[in-house]
């Protein structure tokens, strides 16, 4: 049977507190078996909205099903869900198998089903041999799967994740990103995964919903979310990006010229909303690795703009680069791989150099 694109369907949902509206009119379809991360930063209604799927909320208006059924208004306890918290919550009076059979005992299930059920789902998240430790005695890479264990250990059609990495050291978290999408692969349970990191939602999810404000700005993969952002606010939040002010000349051949003030005439790729009309103000966005840095200008004088080198920074594997540009009041930032002819030759404050790029390069974002 083919997976269901509307597994869960959040349909209008609203959440308000006070005056707050904490989620403000989403709606979203998740498929059977997808990740789908929740992204955005604090205060912007994610979590909230993962709650009231969870059942922890209820919501102020709007429906929510999972798999066919309504559970607008069903308790958490009686939802075919359950949620990873960000604290692990886990029972330090309890060893590891204890707490990963927690739910089964709550259940009443036998005690020779509690234990093949304990001992697959430890040999799922790869805690064998750990069984009789406490809480206290294992490490925090080790307690987060002792989370998942226990959630999964209930065979829930919906695991929610209230940012279950957060507490981790960057290369812990790292190497649990890579565990916990092979993990979600493996059980082929739909995950819902809220988080305010770019990186583990774009290295773990299917499809990103970008949020702010209560309200869903935009539904995408994450390559098209950082390739084909739809607005400023998304382009923004989802990596680094260059914004210059602009208004549309003219189409020709498939390319917008556009009048960017002190940075002259430059030519973009059309957006993908509808075609663009002459005079419309608009952003020309730009991320920094699609700007290739010279020191000489180059023999095509399309989208060339001057600027004189100011500071760089060494990332190990590229170099970031900053240019300033009269009339421009901000830095043009320049990502830069270390086998680049300007970042071998070295560089110094002050020099002269040119940007150039290719119309596709750049994203014309409108208001």
């Amino acid at each position: 049977m083919e997976n269901r694109s509307d597994f869960v369907s959040i349909r209008d949902v609203s959440k308000h507190f006070g005056t707050v509206r904490a989620v403000d009119g989403v709606s979203l379809d998740i498929a059977q078996g997808e990740f789908f991360a929740l992204l955005g930063p604090s205060g912007c209604g994610k979590t909230t909205l993962l709650r009231i799927l969870g059942g922890f909320e209820a919501s102020s208006t709007g429906s929510v099903h999972i798999d066919g059924a309504d559970l607008t208004i069903e308790p958490a306890n009686l939802r075919p869900v359950n949620m990873v918290f960000q604290n692990y919550a886990i029972f330090p009076h309890m060893n590891v198998r204890q707490n990963i059979a927690y739910g089964l005992r709550k259940d009443g299930l036998s005690k020779e089903e509690i234990a093949r059920r304990v001992d697959e789902t430890v040999a799922t998240v790869k805690l064998e041999g750990l069984g009789d430790r406490g809480s206290h005695e294992i490490s925090g890479g080790q307690r987060q799967r002792v989370a998942l264990a226990r959630a999964l250990i209930k065979h829930p059609k919906v695991l929610l994740l209230d940012e279950p990495l957060s507490a981790l050291d960057k290369n812990l978290r790292e190497q649990m990103r890579v565990e916990l999408r092979a993990l979600q692969q493996k059980v082929g349970i739909t995950f819902i995964f809220v988080t305010h990191d770019q990186e583990e939602a774009l290295s773990m999810a299917d499809r990103i919903a970008v949020m702010s404000d209560g309200k869903v700005r935009q539904v995408d993969t994450p390559e098209r979310l950082y390739e084909a952002p739809t607005s400023r606010e998304v382009a923004a939040f989802i990596g680094s990006m260059n914004f210059f002010d602009a208004s549309i000349v003219g189409v020709e051949g498939g390319v917008v010229t556009v009048d960017a003030g002190p940075l002259g005439k430059l030519r973009v790729s059309p957006p993908d909303d509808g075609a663009p009309m002459a005079g419309e103000a608009v952003t020309v966005g730009i991320r920094p690795e699609k700007l290739t840095l010279a020191t000489t200008p180059p023999a095509n004088g399309a989208n060339c703009i001057k600027g004189r080198l100011t500071a760089a920074s060494y990332l190990g594997e590229r170099n970031h680069f900053f240019v300033t540009v009269e009339g421009v009041d901000d830095p043009i930032s320049v990502a830069s791989q270390n086998s680049s002819p300007i970042a071998q030759k070295g560089w110094q404050e002050g020099s002269e150099v040119w940007l150039t790029w290719e119309p596709e390069g750049a994203r014309l974002l409108r208001a």
